[in-house]
């Protein structure tokens, strides 16, 4: 087990609100290598818990355990942030060097690694977001598109070789073009590198299509938790908290629905798989 995270809680002002607790008692347990999916309605908790995970706020009770140790208990949050990296909705605004090679290279340099090392982590970050080391490396953050500033942000939180990578809203704001490049990318980080995800999206069809396990948050409550298949079966839930589900998936539970129950597997949620089980509907 990589992570645990055990009777968590979270309330940022006990004195003056006791009662008013963002997170309320959370449990889970995460494997290497696995995708995990956490979505919620806004306010639900979902930055708050992914906050806690890397270190950036201490929860008031609970454990958080990454490989049987307790980051809760630990004064030094910069081994915390080596172990979880975690990647804010908008990174690039976070680029501020002259060079895409220096904010690379800012996260492994804090780590006080010797140059040719941080070379070779700079190297190896920007190859992962599909950005040529050579062709990159002396060019300004602030020149490139958004696409390819979103890449570089994330490359920079990679180059400090986390176990864990939290990747909050990443494709929010990008075109359709930029954002199917990431969404490749985020499944070759996984499926090349073994690499364990954490995703918020509010997008239901990514979560669906890239989550092995997908977690609900609702008023701080972990309130659903399994398979996509297994979520998104539970629509009437997920409507009445103000999420949804996959648009391709609503269209193949409304087909069935018009076609009196008939046999159609609706846990679909790609186009193409859609197609196949029509095709094959239409074959009889």
């Amino acid at each position: 087990m990589l992570l645990e995270v055990r009777n968590l809680s979270h309330n940022y002002d006990t004195e003056l609100n006791p009662n008013n607790y963002t997170l309320k008692n959370i449990n889970f347990n995460v494997d290497k290598g696995e995708f995990i999916g956490l979505i919620g309605h806004t306010g639900s908790g979902k930055s708050t818990l992914v906050q806690t995970l890397n270190g950036l706020i201490r929860p008031t009770e609970g454990k958080i355990m990454i490989n049987n140790q307790d980051i809760t208990e630990t004064k030094h949050l910069r081994d915390i942030r080596k172990r979880v990296g975690l990647v804010f909705q908008y990174p690039e605004h976070q680029l501020f060097e002259e060079t895409i090679f220096a904010d690379v290279a800012f996260g492994p340099k804090n780590l006080g690694l010797k140059d040719n090392e941080i070379k070779e982590r700079v190297k190896k970050a920007l190859k992962l977001v599909n950005l040529d080391f050579e062709e990159f490396k002396d060019k300004s953050p602030f020149r490139l598109s958004g696409g390819q500033q979103r890449r570089v942000a994330i490359a920079g939180v990679l180059a400090m070789e986390p176990e864990i990578l939290i990747l909050d809203e990443p494709t929010a704001g990008l075109d359709p073009k930029a954002r199917k490049e990431l969404i490749k990318e985020i499944i070759d980080l996984k499926d090349k590198f073994g690499l364990t995800i954490i995703l918020i999206s509010h997008r239901m069809e990514e979560v669906a299509q890239l989550a092995d396990r997908v977690l609900v948050l609702e008023k701080g409550e972990l309130v659903l938790e399994g398979t996509p298949s297994y979520v998104f079966d539970h629509d009437q839930l997920l409507e009445s908290i103000g999420l949804g589900i996959p648009q391709v998936t609503k269209i193949m539970k409304d087909l069935k629905k018009k076609l009196n129950d008939l046999e159609i597997t609706t846990d679909i949620f790609t186009v193409e798989d859609a197609k196949e089980e029509i095709l094959k509907l239409m074959r009889g």
